[in-house]
This record gives structure tokens, C-alpha cells and sequence, in this order.
């Protein structure tokens, strides 16, 4: 059986959907982005203040939106037009970079007279907007799909072109910054904004699932809470890569370590800002070849426990390559969490419910990068930079041995491509 699916099986499927590739080109340009954004912003706020917890409260400035407007994110993804909130959301950031821009310009007084408060104030602005964006794109995905044997081969290839963009998005931002300036950089990172909401533009409309238990928006939104924590599954792949991000994420103090530690500037900054993105591209793409079907739950387990280890040897690296191999290796590991994790959700979830189950896990996952990145900069202001890095690797592993122990279904998870998973 098994011989015979990987004798039938088509790797590139999804991307013969016409509608999916313009799905996915538009989420590298956005992606593409929001990662140049992140580097220039988090060096420019780490040149004005020379202060470690700048830099978390920058991830902070983006999650609290975020994670407030979460929940009604998700119902609003469940009741409106999912591309009518994915095109006024792209809008919104759009705005965003282009104030970014217009603060860059010599006939802007604005951060000498305010420093970096106009800064975190747009990028406030753009969490609220990528509050509502994850549910709305998550939902509105597998309406372009249709087939759910197609879903895995679909999030393979979705994750593949975010990694792909947040591979070369640092780097040319980082490029972009030290060779052009950061008004040539925040231009670059408008113009990807406008090409991504083109392309939803030329994305026909899709009527929303039907719901056959209609609800108000308060019993709506408890429907699915109660969806996600009353499945072990999804609600302990969830939480474990909630806890490891948040403890081993290293990327919000990248900006130290390549300004203090490694010594190199801020091309130095966007190839580290790029690295884990070439090993979870390199994964990504192995998997579409090769999906994973038995023992899904331990591998997702051992690959975490992988990430820790990555981000401790990070900490005590004072060698640009091998810093940088530790970072990549990092990311092949956190592709195939995510790749099981999305396709878990996607599987599991009753269509009409996705937009609110999304808005679960993107207040669990889709915030903790930059929650881990206030936890980041307070720990590296408590600590030292270097030890708060091997504690939150230390921390991850902690949580994968306590996460093995007591979550027995994910121990046990197997995955068949488009098949619901199996759980004995």
C-alpha cells in the first residue's frame, strides 16, 4: 500500500491549480515583505537605542495587537468573505510600509523629533492587521484546494514559499540597508506589498462553508476554543510549539549577536536573519517528495528536542559559519513541526470552524515569535545575552521531555497523506 503511494504520488499536484499559484505568489511577496521589514526595522531601532529590550518590546508592539484581535480574526473569518479581509488587511500593511518609508525621507523630521515611539506605533498598527490576515488565510487556503488529499501537499508547498521568502527576505534586506539605505529598503518592502495585493486581487471570491449550527458570536467563538482543547492531538502539537518558540527563539537578539558577539553588520545580520529559512526550505521541499507518514509524532517530538539542542550550541558560538549552520539546522528542524502541526489542523477541522480554530493557534503560535522575542530581549537584559539564549534552549528541551511524558496520542500520531490521522 504504501509502495503503491509513493508510486501514485505527484509532489506538484497543488501547484497545476492556477488559483493556488496565485495564492502562493502573493504569500511570498507579502512574506518577502514583512521579513525585509523586520530587519531593517529591528537594526534601526537597535542603532537609535543600543538597548537589548528595544528589541523585545518591538516583538511585544506586534503580538499584543495580534493576539487581542485573534479570536474575533478567527469568527470574522467564519462570517465575511475571507478574501474581502485578506484584501483590506494587505491594504492596511501597505500603508504601513509606506509610512515606514516616509519616515526615511530627508523631508522627515519624525523619528529626530520622536525617536523610534513613531516606529513601534506603525508596527502596532501592522500587528492588529496580521491579526486578522493568519485566520483569514488560513481558512480561505483550503477553499482554493477543494480536495483534501491535496491538503498536505498544499501546506507542504505553502510552508516551502514562506520559508523560501523569509530565506531571501532578510538577506536582501540586509543588503538592501548596508549598501543602499534603508529609504531604498523600506521602497522595496512597499513595492512587495502592492504586487502580493494584486495578486489576491486576480483570486475569484469563494462563498463561505455552510454552517448548519449557526451561532452568535459569543457561543461562536467558545465552539471553537472547545474544538481545540478538547483534542489532544492538535492541542499538544500546539502547545509544544508554542513553548519551544517561545523559549528558543534567538532571532529577536540576531542584532547583538551579529553587531557584539560575531562582529559583522548588517549584511552579516539579514544571512543570519536567513538561515534557519535555507534548512526549513530544504525540508520543506524533501517533504514534498517525501511525506511523513509513520511515527509523525515522535519525529515532530525528536525534531523539537533537535531545536533546542541548535539554539543552546547558538549561544555559545562566537563563529560567524558555524553559527550559521547551527541556525539552518534549526530551521530544517521547525519545518517538520510546522508541516505536521498545519496539516493536523487543516485535516481535522470542519471547514465552516477553520477562520476560529486558526485564530486558537495563531494566538498560541502565530504570536510567540514575537512574544518569545519580548521574552528574548527581558531575559538578555536580566542576564546577559548569551545565558538568556542557553536558557531558552535548555527550556525548550524541558518542554519537549514533559511533552513526551504526558501527551500519549501525539506519541503514537501517524499521518497518511490526505487520510485523517491515526492515532493507534
Amino acid at each position: 500500500m504504501k509502495e503503491a503511494f509513493r508510486a501514485t504520488h505527484d509532489p506538484y499536484a497543488v501547484l497545476r491549480l492556477p488559483e493556488f499559484r496565485l495564492y502562493v505568489t502573493a504569500r511570498l511577496c507579502i512574506t518577502l515583505a514583512m521579513q525585509i521589514q523586520a530587519v531593517i526595522v529591528g537594526w534601526q531601532i537597535y542603532d537609535i537605542t543600543q538597548d537589548p529590550l528595544s528589541l523585545g518590546l518591538m516583538g511585544l508592539a506586534e503580538a499584543i495587537p495580534s493576539i487581542v484581535v485573534s479570536l474575533y480574526a478567527g469568527y470574522l473569518a467564519d462570517m465575511v468573505s475571507r478574501k474581502r479581509i485578506i484584501m483590506v488587511v494587505v491594504t492596511v500593511l501597505l500603508l504601513c510600509s509606506a509610512a515606514l518609508l516616509f519616515f526615511t525621507l530627508d523631508a522627515s523630521q519624525v523619528l529626530a523629533r520622536y525617536g523610534v515611539l513613531p516606529i513601534y506605533g506603525v508596527i502596532f498598527v501592522s500587528g492588529i492587521a496580521r491579526g486578522f490576515m493568519g485566520p483569514a488565510l488560513f481558512a480561505f487556503m483550503p477553499q482554493l484546494v477543494v480536495n483534501k488529499q491535496l491538503y498536505a501537499n498544499a501546506i507542504t508547498w505553502s510552508s516551502t514559499t514562506w520559508q523560501a521568502a523569509s530565506l531571501t527576505g532578510p538577506a536582501i534586506g540586509g543588503l538592501l540597508y548596508g549598501f543602499a539605505g534603508s529609504t531604498a529598503a523600506y521602497a522595496a518592502d512597499a513595492t512587495l506589498v502592492l504586487l502580493s495585493l494584486t495578486a489576491f486581487a486576480f483570486i475569484g471570491s469563494k462563498p463561505l462553508p455552510e454552517n448548519t449550527n449557526p451561532q452568535n458570536m459569543t457561543e461562536s467563538l467558545r465552539s471553537g476554543i472547545r474544538f481545540v482543547f478538547g483534542n489532544q492531538v492538535i492541542l499538544s502539537a500546539i502547545s509544544l510549539d508554542l513553548f519551544a518558540v517561545l523559549f528558543g527563539g534567538a532571532v529577536a537578539l540576531l542584532p547583538i549577536f551579529a553587531s557584539d558577539i560575531l562582529q559583522t553588520g548588517p549584511e552579516g545580520l539579514g544571512f543570519l536573519r536567513a538561515a534557519p529559512a535555507v534548512g526549513s526550505v530544504l525540508m520543506a521541499v524533501i517533504m514534498a517528495y517525501h511525506p511523513i507518514a509513520a511515527n509523525a509524532g515522535k519525529k515532530m517530538l525528536w525534531c523539537v528536542a533537535g531545536f533546542g539542542v541548535c539554539i543552546v550550541l547558538f549561544g555559545l558560538s562566537t563563529n560567524f559559519w558555524f553559527s550559521l549552520v547551527l541556525l539552518a539546522l534549526s530551521g530544517a528542524f521547525d519545518s517538520i513541526s510546522v508541516i505536521i502541526r498545519s496539516t493536523l489542523i487543516h485535516t481535522l477541522t470542519p471547514e465552516y470552524m477553520k477562520g476560529r480554530v486558526s485564530s486558537v493557534n495563531n494566538i498560541f503560535v502565530g504570536s510567540s515569535n514575537e512574544i518569545g522575542a519580548f521574552e528574548s530581549g527581558f531575559t538578555a537584559k536580566l542576564m546577559g545575552v548569551v545565558p538568556a539564549v542557553l536558557f531558552g534552549g535548555v527550556m525548550t528541551l524541558v518542554v519537549v521531555g514533559v511533552t513526551a511524558v504526558k501527551a500519549d496520542k501525539l506519541r503514537v500520531l501517524s499521518l497518511d497523506q490526505g487520510a485523517t490521522p491515526e492515532l493507534a
